[in-house]
């Protein structure tokens, strides 16, 4: 445990951080999951809509600073690539 003043600050501060992304990289998940799941079913529309949702829960990420842009990137392109192919697109 800390002894300075500054670094127990910090460590308050770092737990609530890690707290927050962790609920939004619960999200992305989630929402990713959903897209291909409603692509395994074959009903595009609900598959085109969950993969907007997922991939804008994905740009949020990574423009408050929880993923990376260039993984957010990555992210996104495999995700569309995933539901494509169960599509059949």
């Amino acid at each position: 445990m800390a002894n300075i003043k500054s670094q127990i600050k910090r460590n308050r501060q770092n737990e609530k951080a890690r707290q927050r992304n962790k609920t939004v990289r619960s999200e992305i998940k989630t929402r990713s999951k959903a897209a291909i799941d409603a692509a395994r079913t074959g009903d595009t529309d609900a598959a085109a809509e969950a993969l907007k949702i997922a991939q804008a829960r994905i740009d949020v990420a990574a423009t408050r600073g929880v993923l990376h842009a260039k993984t957010a990137a990555r992210r996104k392109s495999q995700l569309t690539k995933q539901v494509n192919t169960l599509l059949g697109w």
